[in-house]
């Protein structure tokens, strides 16, 4: 059933990003600083309010904090759906209803991240994760070619109602997951909930890296996913297909990854997946350099094997190392340092591609990656870390 609501949502989540992105090149004199400011505006409530979510989701049923967190997000994806539709669609609308949603992800990231361990044996999880993992990206390659189609020929305002949907048919499921009761957690509080989690999260040093590289990792990532590529292929007639071509290339790879870590386990899951991550940087350089468009999908599909590997690994070896009861409170902590910056990024990335070009931040981007990934490799836990 969580692979199903996964599934579900994601059909959904490969839409939004074209819908989004496209619906606000629509509205009358939006410019890269808007699609900027609009594409951020989740991540900054949602940078914010994560430690909380953490905490909530080790004291709280975590399935149903990602129920009900779906669930409302839907009727947000939902008003700005019909903004489109309808025709009064607003830069500041749209940054307000992607503001409240960033607080709903504070609430369901760290929730969700702890639901596959109250489901599945430690040895198993590898797995799971993979399973998972497919299906969720079967769903999402369905949503982005989808999405390019419906953004182009229609409204992306319809893509935004579809998201809407698979988030309340996804929230539905998960709620009705049959979970063990959670253990009263006795503490002074949440600060002390906060310190306690800290201390777990410090004490591994291959978590520290991983989240300082990610950081920058995720700052380049997010800048090129929602906002450099959608202004590489602006035109409003070939644009949204292109770009949902290439997303769709990075969700097929992604796809070949999940198949790939199913059938088989690495002695040393970080060692390998960071130097992928490092050549992953091809991504950006294809659309730099305005390869020809099978290259930049040939150059996606890598990215997305390599993301796939990455977060399989990662799960896992967060899943394996971390005590299930403070999980999501170390998980938070990740999150937040890992995508601290990156709503920083998603700003910024609008108005230098306007001043400087939209080659010259995709080259920028590309260059961080590949600095910051070869960077984590010069620490031996990362190296050698394994999750047997």
């Amino acid at each position: 059933m969580l692979a199903a609501s996964r599934f579900v949502s994601n059909v959904g989540n490969g839409m939004s990003p074209i819908a989004l992105a496209y619906g606000v090149l629509s509205i009358e004199g939006s410019t890269g600083r808007d699609l900027s400011l609009v594409m951020s505006a989740r991540f900054f409530p949602m940078v914010a309010f994560m430690l909380f979510g953490g905490v909530f989701a080790d004291r709280f049923k975590r399935n149903r904090i990602v129920g009900g967190s779906d669930v409302i997000g839907s009727f947000l994806a939902g008003t700005s759906a019909l903004s489109l539709i309808l025709g009064f669609p607003s830069i500041w609308l749209l940054v307000i209803m992607g503001g409240l949603f960033g607080v709903l992800n504070a609430l369901w990231w760290p929730a969700m991240s702890g639901v596959m361990p109250e489901i599945l044996p430690k040895e198993k999880l590898q797995e799971g994760n993979a399973v998972v993992g497919l299906l969720t990206n079967i769903g999402y390659i369905s949503g982005t070619l989808l999405g390019g189609v419906i953004v182009a020929t229609f409204n992306a305002g319809w893509g935004l109602l579809v998201d809407a949907i698979s988030f309340f048919i996804a929230g539905v499921i998960v709620w009705n997951l049959d979970l063990p009761s959670k253990s009263k957690i006795e503490s002074p509080g949440i600060l002390h909930d906060l310190k306690v989690g800290w201390r777990e999260f410090i004490s591994r040093s291959w978590v520290v890296t991983m989240v300082l590289t990610f950081a920058i990792i995720n700052m380049a990532f997010e800048s090129m996913l929602q906002v450099l590529g959608p202004l590489n292929f602006k035109d409003p007639e070939t644009g949204p297909r292109y770009w949902s071509l290439n997303l769709a290339g990075m969700t097929a790879g992604m796809m070949i990854g999940g198949f790939i870590v199913l059938k088989k386990k690495f002695k040393r899951p970080l060692f390998m997946t960071m130097i992928l991550i490092a050549i992953s940087a091809v991504w950006d350089f294809s659309l730099a350099f305005h390869l020809p468009l099978f290259l930049c999908i040939a150059s996606a599909v890598f990215s997305g094997l390599t993301v796939e590997f990455f977060m399989v690994t990662w799960n896992t070896a967060m899943q394996t190392h971390i005590p299930e009861k403070s999980f999501s409170r170390v998980n938070a902590y990740d999150a937040l340092g890992s995508y601290g910056i990156a709503p920083l990024g998603i700003v910024i990335a609008g108005p230098l591609a306007t001043h400087f070009g939209v080659s010259t931040i995709l080259i920028a981007t590309g260059t961080l990656t590949f600095i910051a990934a070869c960077a984590s490799l010069t620490v031996k836990s990362v190296r050698e870390l394994t999750n047997e």
